[in-house]
């Protein structure tokens, strides 16, 4: 069975190529466009993986990390926050609400994959 992955992120031309690769690399996945609806998708679709970013309309990266961090049925959950915020002071807020991975934009997509392949083995 292949592995779940949610992309978290209101920004297009990061969404679709992201997309496409994750799918490329043979995940099922799919797209929350807003920090509600990631919270909403996420009980019900129990995804291994969430590339998360940080600024989003609705509940912020943040927020949704600790809400995930906060539901025992999502503890085995992997989260990647891929985000512009690159400040020192973000991604060890990040790193202590819970995220598995910091990754900044622009990234490269095989710096991506490979995260996601090291988090889901």
């Amino acid at each position: 069975m292949s592995r779940k992955i949610l992309i978290v992120d209101d920004e297009p031309n990061i969404v679709i190529p992201l997309k496409f690769l994750m799918e490329q690399n043979a995940y099922q996945v799919m797209v929350a466009i807003t920090g509600q609806e990631a919270v909403e998708t996420i009980p019900d679709y129990k995804p291994d993986l969430i590339l998360l970013d940080i600024m989003l309309p609705g509940p912020d990266g943040f927020e949704i990390c600790q809400i995930i961090r906060g539901n025992p049925e999502l503890k085995e959950t992997k989260i990647i926050f891929l985000t512009a915020m690159g400040r020192d002071v973000d991604m060890t807020k990040g790193l202590a609400l819970g995220g598995d991975a910091y990754v900044t934009k622009p990234f490269s997509n095989a710096e991506v994959v490979e995260k996601v392949k090291e988090l889901l083995a």
